[in-house]
């Protein structure tokens, strides 16, 4: 359904009106090229070596004053003095940055050895996420932490992706970034999944659907699985993508099995997205309600996630990428069951992602969607979908390509040093962390 109150505030009479009664102004968001060049800046003494990967991102450095994107390089703030640096490089700039731009901060991990580095790097968490909120325009802010602060190639595909038009419903967020031997990079960055097979569960309609475009587009080979009564589209877009059908119920107890039998030459990434919703609150939801929900959304992927893992049917550098949602993380009225399961998810991630690579070279992310654009938010009441809509930085419900293009940013194989992350694509939604 068409946001017809985004298409109204881009008029003149809209902004007028908007504007007199202190209605928000979302910005249309740029999903195809950025317009301009990057400011790189510096707040205290660094020693990584930002430009050669910054060179490789396709922005050249900004001579315009209005650049599409600035890099603040803060890995080498460690303490309170240095921090206000950060304020002093970015202070002069923030107002210029281009409508849709992007504004990126790097920090380090914070250190439990130095209580006073800890606290400045966390501080701008607290930083970042502000200047999100505030920035307006369609405009993003993200933290990005790497753990060797002196291996920028490490971030370089976080770089590209969280600089371009691809993340443009992504802010707020703090990405780590760890290990830089687990990269791969890729001959072509404009196909870098050629020649990899990537299953997506969930994928004849919706955000699945999505996904397996996106990940086609990057040059994978796809299979679509979807339940047996969505056989038909299933096929349908399998065909359309050059790749395969799989009709199968995911809570199958032999799922696993028969995706590992489909796919002889194993896995490369495997994208967990099928999921449903059976709303009702507690005091009124009985017990098939809670437990078809918790089946679909998490036991199925424990279950199939452990059966791959153990059958070595995701190969060595591979990439899992389940989908959790900002109600696992906020809470959300009339969905106890939906909520525990996507929050369920969220620790899956973080306890498989350290053992999934050290045992099967293999890393663990999630992507938790807030509000989408799809036939499901399409048939919310109007007031509520408002509000879902405008609760957030940018003011606006997201797309399923949003989903899907950071979903292709962690099945990335120059992503390998992005494990057990939980990127929110939100447009930084007011609610939860």
């Amino acid at each position: 359904m068409a946001d017809r109150y985004l298409s109204f505030t881009g008029t003149a009479p809209g902004r007028f009106l908007t504007r007199r009664l202190g209605l928000p102004q979302p910005a249309a968001l740029e999903r195809r090229a950025l317009s301009g060049g990057l400011l790189h800046l510096t707040a205290g003494k660094t020693d990584l070596d930002l430009a050669p990967v910054l060179a490789r991102t396709g922005l050249g450095a900004d001579d315009t004053g209005r650049p599409a994107a600035v890099v603040l390089d803060a890995t080498g703030v460690r303490d309170v003095d240095a921090l206000a640096e950060v304020h002093a490089a970015l202070h002069p700039v923030v107002r210029s940055v281009a409508t849709s731009g992007r504004v990126v901060v790097l920090g380090t991990r914070p250190d439990p050895a130095d209580h006073h580095q800890a606290a400045v790097q966390q501080a701008l968490e607290g930083f970042t996420r502000s200047l999100g909120k505030e920035i307006g325009r369609g405009r993003t802010v993200n933290l990005v932490r790497l753990t060797d602060a002196a291996r920028a190639d490490a971030a370089e595909s976080t770089l590209r992706f969280l600089l371009s038009p691809a993340s443009a419903y992504v802010s707020g967020q703090v990405v780590e970034v760890g290990d830089a031997d687990r990269i791969a990079v890729p001959d072509d960055w404009e196909l870098p999944l050629a020649g990899r097979t990537a299953l997506v569960t969930g994928a004849a309609r919706g955000i699945g659907a999505a996904v397996a475009e996106t990940l086609a587009g990057q040059g994978a080979q796809v299979v679509v699985l979807d339940v047996p009564q969505a056989e038909d589209e299933a096929r349908r877009a399998a065909e359309r993508l050059g790749g395969t059908a799989l009709a199968l119920d995911i809570t199958a107890a032999d799922a696993g099995e028969r995706i590992a039998a489909a796919v002889p030459g194993g896995l490369d990434v495997l994208i967990h997205n099928a999921g449903i919703t059976r709303d009702r609150r507690l005091a009124n939801m009985p017990a098939d309600r809670w437990s078809s929900v918790l089946d679909v959304n998490l036991a199925s992927v424990l279950r199939t996630t452990d059966a791959l893992l153990a059958a070595g049917a995701v190969n060595r550098g591979g990439r899992i990428v389940a989908t959790a949602s900002i109600a696992g993380l906020a809470g959300n009225a009339g969905q106890t069951n939906y909520g525990a399961s996507k929050a369920g998810i969220v620790g899956l991630v973080r306890s498989l992602a350290p053992r999934a690579v050290a045992e099967h070279g293999v890393t663990v992310n999630a992507v938790a969607p807030g509000f989408i654009e799809t036939r499901m938010t399409a048939a919310v009441p109007l007031f509520i979908r408002e509000a879902g809509r405008r609760m957030n930085s940018l003011a606006q419900g997201g797309l399923p390509v949003d989903v899907a293009e950071t979903t292709a940013w962690l099945a990335h194989p120059a992503s390998g040093a992005v494990n057990g992350q939980v990127v929110r694509v939100c447009g930084q939604s007011l609610l939860g962390a």
